[in-house]
């Protein structure tokens, strides 16, 4: 072995090795509890941040474990095409040229995308590589591969024939800087300063009222105008009406009557709608129908016209009259300009509100009519909760627990899905328009067909539009929607379209197999499905976690079997049933949910582009090394789904979390080194199994440790309990087997006795291999590095792929385990006494052990020399009771220890007492002065002050221990 432990270098040979000998590329057809885990793909457009390099070493910290217990273990890695955050840089890249993407044509425009994937989508996988995944690259999935393109295809086909997807006009987040619609869960709530306008509305005069409706209703109110405020004063030109509660007495004669709207001129009616506030402003509120959510609501309740006076590109359009052509934020400075010289202005107050955001386009969204598809998502979300309620346990079950209510809150209060998307990059929408019906243009009127592709597109227009179109003398003409999907529909199928879903033919109507054929189930899909957990954060449970399970309900859930099925010779035009994939017993897509926290910066706060408070994790690989920043996320977590905070230096770019990882790291390579030149050239299979008559004290300790450890380790790993289980190892590698085993068995090791030296040599590389095994999954580079330099294992093999340590129930000893931490606490407690006393580390002096317990005496007897050796005793001697001038130290409550010291000793060591009691002293006057000063107290400020009194109350603390080893001394 190397001098040093060089971190670079390791990592790139082992990944390298596994990567080349196919090491995490399992065979489905292999044995073996299948286990298996899809991970999130992140963005093709992505760089490595810290919260990947957590949820990986996360995941496969899991899936290293579960490998070790002999499963069958597939860790699916892939990544997300990113419609939204493509296009944008390719629409950059264009416009630099001079040029837009409409210049250069659809197919053009994939061709430069899928070449720009090619040379720069691939940055996120190498980085993820870096930290050493035990993922199957050759698995390795995007999200518009062919196969997950005939998925998601499949999966709109198969919704749209059950009702579930449909085409319609609703009102819907619109995205003026990408050109799209997005939903509602890409919409971020940003609070900002802005402002709440107060407008005058004038009520319509009851003679202008009696012209339109026929008569003048009566009123002995002198009101002519309501005051309505709003943030968006620029929407008022699209009002059809004025809403007042219908239990509000100030407005109850009014309901019924019109509003003129200010310098539009329309009549609006003023109606009764529970939904208004009557306590909020002055109780009146516009209503904009075709521009907010809650005034479509009202428009639907009362019939009220929607009018849509902002264009696409968030421009106000023709109907918005004299401020047509202007930008929505310009036209909102004209319309109050506008009110304020017409006297309309009441007021205008600072206002600090949310305003929805486009989380990609940056800018605030403006609810707009649009047609658009959605996906009917109640019936789906309804299986899902009838899941989270199976009698049996959820599915599926979450972790922590707490999150269950989250992901049930959304089930329950859940809108239609806006899948439509106003983009060229990504999957396109699998539906043909008859434009021949609509004068060659696609309209909202226009007839379509829905199919897997322009064959099958072109049949199904000629059987139902081709007679029809004939008769009229007219040939048929079809063109495929131009928009594409949300890329969360794509990622809402990731865990079973990545297996090879929905497989060589469908059941469900013609595909690459015969017509009619029943599927042939991928071997990936029948051995890994349900995936065994997965892995996330809290923010995309709405996102992700929700869509996938509502999307393997609709395609993978075991049906109704009352429902007709073309499998039944009585019903052999009815759909296929779909039956529970690969006999398994549950459709939902895994089987636990490990929620992990976030991890914040070095002073608790969320990372954030926008806070600029990121951390590069590939700045810490470069300094620590991977394996050290694993074990450092990993470590920190106290529990699932907390939160963790990594240290971090920003000037040197330096983490003392990482660090204390790397230098564990060091310990382990420097232990080995030592074991290696130890253990006389052999390994643990040549050295064979330790004879327990041979076992001395501190061997059988080691050794029940390790079967304790050993078991502790598995139970914690297999119940993502992680971060106590990686403080459960440190603990055993550097304490028990660093510090203790290795100090208490060198004179063995370096002794001349044969038969003491195999024994030890027996137990610590049993020690040392079963340790290498248990940390594999939390620092897998070093120790598959150090496991091969141990067992002198060839190169085709791999620790990755050895099973769990199972040491020999026999060595598991409790007692003898509570003697021996006896003996550490009692040497622990004399090396301190000795630094205290100022005694020289080569001075051998008489040491006591005091305790009146049997079973301690008995282990200091036998013992005797090895304690004896490791304390500096020139003799040692064991009572009940400590002897007169000793110098006393205590281990428990039911042992001391005592140092026969030297009188020179003694007396240097009272004078240098003395000093620092007088220094201590003078520190406490010199602060309790300062706070008995009433200009300190009263004008410092409150932090110097609990400063100030903190350090106080330290110094006292001292002063009195130093005042307790003085009397001691006599």
């Amino acid at each position: 072995m190397p001098k040093t432990y060089d971190p670079a270098g390791t990592e790139a040979r082992w990944q390298a090795a596994w990567e080349q000998a196919g090491a995490f590329h399992p065979d489905a057809n292999a044995p073996g509890e299948p286990f298996s885990v899809v991970i999130p793909p992140p963005n093709v457009t992505g760089s490595l941040h810290m919260g990947h390099a957590f949820n990986t070493a996360l995941i496969d910290t899991i899936v290293r474990f579960q490998r070790l217990q002999g499963k069958n273990v597939l860790c699916l890695p892939g990544t997300d095409h990113a419609s939204i955050a493509v296009q944008t840089i390719l629409e950059k890249q264009i416009k630099a040229e001079g040029a837009t993407k409409d210049d250069l044509g659809r197919d053009a425009f994939f061709e430069r995308a899928w070449a720009w994937k090619a040379q720069s989508g691939g940055t996120i996988v190498g980085q993820l590589r870096r930290l050493g995944y035990s993922v199957d690259w050759k698995r390795e999935r995007f999200t518009l591969d062919p196969g997950l393109n005939k998925a998601v295809v499949e999966a709109f086909l198969r919704l749209h024939e059950q009702g579930l997807i449909y085409r319609g006009e609703y009102l819907v987040n619109w995205c003026p800087a990408s050109g799209s619609a997005v939903s509602d869960l890409e919409v971020e709530m940003k609070e900002v300063e802005g402002s709440l306008w107060h407008l005058r509305y004038p009520l319509t005069p009851l003679a202008e009222e009696a012209s339109a409706v026929g008569a003048a209703p009566a009123s002995d109110h002198p009101l002519d105008h309501l005051v309505v405020a709003t943030t968006r004063p620029e929407t008022m030109l699209g009002d059809t009406g004025v809403a007042v509660n219908p239990s509000d007495p100030r407005y109850a004669h009014l309901v019924g009557r019109s509003i003129t709207l200010p310098l539009v001129g329309r009549q609006i009616p003023i109606v009764a709608d529970e939904h208004v506030d009557p306590a909020f402003g002055t109780g009146c509120v516009k209503v904009t129908p075709a521009h907010d959510p809650n005034d479509f609501a009202i428009g639907q309740r009362h019939g009220l016209p929607q009018i849509t006076v902002m264009a696409k590109d968030g421009t106000m359009n023709e109907a918005a009259g004299r401020f047509a052509g202007l930008d929505r934020f310009e036209a909102r400075k004209a319309v109050v300009a506008a009110m304020e010289a017409e006297g309309l202005l009441v007021k205008t107050e600072p206002h600090r509100h949310s305003v929805p955001y486009s989380d990609r386009g940056k800018v605030p969204v403006e609810p707009l009519l649009s047609t658009q598809w959605f996906v009917r998502t109640e019936p789906l979300a309804a299986r899902c909760r009838t899941a989270l309620d199976n009698p049996a346990g959820p599915e599926p079950r979450f972790v922590p627990e707490r999150w269950s209510k989250v992901y049930r809150d959304w089930l329950t209060d859940i809108r239609d899905w806006c899948i439509s998307r106003q983009l060229w990059w990504g999957h396109r929408i699998p539906a043909w328009f008859v434009v021949s019906e609509t004068g060659g243009v696609i309209t909202d009127a226009t007839p379509y067909v829905v199919a897997r592709d322009e064959a099958e597109a072109w049949a199904k227009a000629e059987a139902q539009f081709g007679a029809v179109a004939q008769a009229a003398g007219r040939p048929l003409q079809l063109e495929q929607d131009p928009d594409v999907l949300d890329t969360w529909f794509s990622s809402g199928l990731w865990p079973f379209s990545t297996l090879g879903w929905p497989g060589e033919a469908t059941a469900a109507g013609p595909g690459p197999g015969a017509a009619g054929e029943a599927p042939q189930e991928p071997a990936d899909l029948a051995t890994w499905y349900p995936t065994s957990v997965l892995v996330t954060g809290f923010d995309i449970i709405f996102f992700w976690v929700a869509r996938m399970t509502m999307l393997a309900g609709a395609f993978l859930q075991e049906a109704d079997p009352n429902q007709p099925d073309s499998a039944d010779p009585a019903s052999p035009d009815a759909p296929a049933r779909e039956r529970p994939v690969g006999g398994r017993d549950s459709w939902m897509p895994f089987r636990d949910v490990y929620i992990h926290g976030l991890v914040r910066d070095e002073n608790n706060r969320k990372m954030s582009k926008s806070a600029g408070n990121g951390i590069d994790p590939l700045l810490l690989i470069e300094r620590y090394g991977a394996d050290a920043l694993r074990f450092a996320l990993v470590r920190e977590v106290a529990g699932a789904g907390q939160d963790i905070r990594l240290d971090y230096d920003r000037k040197s770019d330096t983490s003392a979390t990482v660090e204390a990882a790397r230098n564990f790291a060091n310990k382990l390579f420097n232990a080995t080194r030592f074991a290696l030149m130890n253990l006389g050239g052999e390994t643990p299979a040549s050295l064979g199994e330790p004879v327990p008559a041979e076992l001395e004290s501190e061997d059988r300790w080691i050794l029940s440790r390790l079967t304790r450890t050993s078991t502790q380790a598995a139970e914690l790993y297999g119940s993502y309990r992680l971060g106590e289980a990686a403080k459960l190892l440190y603990e055993f590698a550097w304490n028990d087997l660093c510090d203790q085993y290795i100090e208490w068995a060198k004179p063995r090791l370096f002794g001349d006795d044969e038969a003491a030296r195999t024994t030890a040599r027996r137990v610590l590389a049993r020690s040392l291999e079963a340790l290498l095994v248990m940390l594999h999954p939390l620092m897998p580079h070093l120790s598959e590095d150090l496991w091969h330099a141990v067992t002198g294992a060839e190169a085709s093999e791999f620790l990755a792929l050895q099973r769990w340590p199972q040491p020999d129930p026999a060595w598991l000893d409790a007692s003898h385990e509570s003697a021996f931490q006896f003996g550490i606490d009692a040497v622990r407690a004399i090396r301190n006494l000795r630094a205290l006393s100022g005694v020289k580390p080569s001075e051998k002096l008489p040491i006591g052990i005091h305790t009146p317990t049997a079973a301690r005496q008995d282990f200091v007897i036998a013992n005797q020399g090895k304690i004896s050796r490791l304390v500096g005793a020139s003799e040692l001697h064991w009572e009940a009771e400590p002897s007169a001038g000793q110098l006393l130290g205590i281990v428990d409550s039911d042992a001391q220890v005592g140092l026969t010291v030297p009188q020179q000793s003694l007396d240097a060591l009272r004078e240098r007492l003395q000093k620092d009691l007088a220094k201590i002293e003078k520190e406490i006057a010199g602060l309790a002065g300062r706070l008995a000063n009433p200009n300190f107290a009263g004008k410092a400020p409150p932090e110097v002050v609990a400063e100030c009194q903190a350090n106080l109350a330290e110094a006292r603390a001292q002063a009195e221990l130093v005042r307790g080893r003085l009397g001691e001394l006599g």
